[in-house]
């Protein structure tokens, strides 16, 4: 079957709203146009797609199908025009990668400078997502690359684990829990918290988890980056979860505690998401290959 651009435009204008007449306009076509174009469409896919009611059209079972179809092709359309235009300006590589809070605030800041001076014509598109929505970005070609942490779907995309993420609790080194080598994060529940922004991935985990346990975070300050909930930590505002990684790297400086957590949600499994390694391109690959080799190096030391 071969469809034009168009055609999937028109559809997917149309099927969103159930409007054929909104989507006409939109299109810049007459009313007859856009209709005779949309049967076009149901004869080459020898089905029905919409429902012509008297209020709109609505989407038949295989017409939803179509409809997810259309949205990836246009998507990619639109990417290979985008990548098209930086290879006429140099860029030699356009890589798009969705992770959650922890990579973007924590981890890749310490990694790409590095990879991007190693691949001068490369360009990244990062994008901070929760952990239930990356491999959905990735499947749908939105993403190459999904970073995620913790038991979730991976919709049968290939999964990399590369490092092991863990969380503890921090505080100053005058707190009542300064002195504990292990607590459990039920027992923080009536401490004053520091927290990440509201969206972020470990935020909206930890509020999954305080209300499970039919409690809440009394959150003071809500910040956008582990250093800076920190240096709140460390002067005494109240207590926080955090990856090991960023405590650690903080500890002296800010004069914290590292306590360890004994839920066994804190430790979370770390993989790089793809649809498929082999057909990933070679700069693509390359940033697997420098994710898995950092922490290989490492030890999983901080995860």
């Amino acid at each position: 079957m071969h469809f034009d651009l168009t055609d999937l435009r028109l559809f997917v204008a149309a099927a969103e709203p159930g409007s054929l007449t909104r989507a006409a306009e939109r299109q810049h076509l007459s009313l007859a146009a856009a209709s005779a174009r949309i049967k076009a469409l149901e004869a080459q896919a020898g089905l029905a797609l919409l429902a012509r009611e008297a209020r709109g059209v609505r989407l038949l079972p295989p017409g939803e199908a179509f409809l997810h179809h259309a949205r990836l092709v246009l998507h990619q359309a639109g990417q290979l025009g985008a990548e098209l235009e930086e290879y006429g300006g140099g860029v030699r590589g356009h890589l798009r990668v969705f992770a959650n809070t922890t990579a973007v605030s924590d981890f890749l800041p310490e990694i790409l400078p590095g990879f991007l001076a190693r691949h001068p014509r490369i360009n990244i598109d990062l994008q901070e997502k929760p952990n239930a929505q990356i491999p959905h970005g990735v499947l749908d070609g939105r993403a190459d690359i999904g970073i995620v942490a913790g038991l979730i779907d991976t919709l049968g995309l290939e999964a990399i684990h590369f490092s092991t993420d863990r969380l503890v609790l921090v505080t100053s080194r005058k707190h009542r829990f300064a002195r504990r080598r292990r607590i459990a994060f039920a027992e923080t529940l009536d401490e004053d918290a520091v927290g990440m922004q509201p969206g972020s991935t470990l935020q909206a985990f930890l509020a999954q988890i305080t209300e499970s346990l039919g409690k809440s975070q009394k959150l003071r300050i809500q910040l956008g980056s582990f250093d800076a909930m920190c240096r709140m930590i460390g002067s005494g505002v109240g207590i926080g979860v955090v990856p090991e990684s960023a405590a650690r790297r903080n500890l002296e400086s800010m004069k914290l505690a590292l306590i360890e957590l004994s839920d066994p949600w804190c430790v979370r499994e770390r993989y790089l998401l793809v649809r498929d390694r082999a057909a990933l391109p070679g700069y693509a690959q390359a940033l697997v290959d420098t994710l898995c080799a950092h922490y290989a190096a490492q030890g999983e030391r901080g995860g």
